[in-house]
């Protein structure tokens, strides 16, 4: 979402190594090996009714309470899985509610290695949201980086055990990512009640994601202006059509561009 050029930072040539080092330091302890081994460990067991997931979402709704009735900056993120409509017409049911609690934690446990949060869980789709406030570079680089890994994750890590132990049908998701401010709002007055995130990212970013192909990342422009030189190559320009697109860009007033992974 365009909000003003306060903090649309974009690298330089005085900065860009900085920001490199600080990424490659938050990102030290993110193992894609480990994180696939780890997920196949408990994706076996789950099928075989020896583990059982825990989806709790104390640390968000906790990050949340924190910024209820205020403004904040977030990348938010969307991340779908496909096919599972097709997987709850020839799958067993309690077949299908472990391959759809395995997605959620996989990719609930990923968010949270990049520093993430999720939201909540919809139907098939993971939201999740990273702080921005203080550094969007590192958080949109972060998001990025994560939305690699989810799908690292379930090509290597779900997958195989889906497929060749199982013969079920594999996994593909779809993920996008934008960022704006939005408002924290609880729907009570008990510190119990849900707390949600409103705002245009959060709607953009939904609708980014439909458009998205399978195993494909899809970012808005805010995200793509500031991402690291090395991260922003991997992606290209999306050339959507007025009838699939019509969000418009606050400062030129041009369509909002868009970009996807080029692999």
């Amino acid at each position: 979402m365009i909000m003003g050029n306060n903090n649309s930072t974009k690298y330089s040539k005085n900065t860009s190594s900085t920001i490199a080092a600080a990424i490659e330091e938050e990102l030290a302890l993110v193992d894609a090996e480990t994180l696939v081994a780890q997920t196949q460990d408990r994706m076996g067991k789950a099928l075989e009714g020896h583990y059982r997931y825990n989806s709790s979402l104390k640390d968000s709704q906790g990050f949340l309470f924190n910024h209820v009735n205020s403004k904040i900056s977030l990348v938010i993120m969307y991340a779908d899985l496909v096919g599972s409509t097709n997987m709850t017409m020839t799958l067993p049911v309690d077949k299908m509610v472990t391959i759809i609690r395995a997605f959620s934690y996989e990719m609930t446990s990923t968010v949270r290695n990049y520093g993430g949060y999720v939201l909540k869980y919809v139907g098939d789709a993971v939201i999740a949201f990273f702080p921005s406030g203080y550094n969007k570079l590192l958080a949109c680089d972060k998001a990025v980086q994560c939305a690699r890994s989810m799908i690292t994750v379930i090509r290597n890590g779900i997958n195989p055990i889906l497929n060749n132990q199982y013969d079920y049908p594999e996994l593909s998701i779809k993920i996008g990512i934008d960022e704006g401010e939005n408002v924290i709002v609880q729907y009570g007055h008990d510190k119990s009640s849900l707390i949600d995130i409103l705002g245009y990212s959060m709607s953009i970013t939904a609708k980014i994601t439909s458009l998205t192909n399978p195993n494909k990342i899809t970012i808005g422009n805010d995200v793509y202006d500031i991402l690291h030189p090395e991260i922003k190559s991997k992606f290209i320009e999306v050339k959507y059509n007025i009838g699939n697109w019509k969000y418009t860009d606050r400062q030129t007033g041009q369509l909002y561009k868009l970009y996807t992974t080029q692999d």
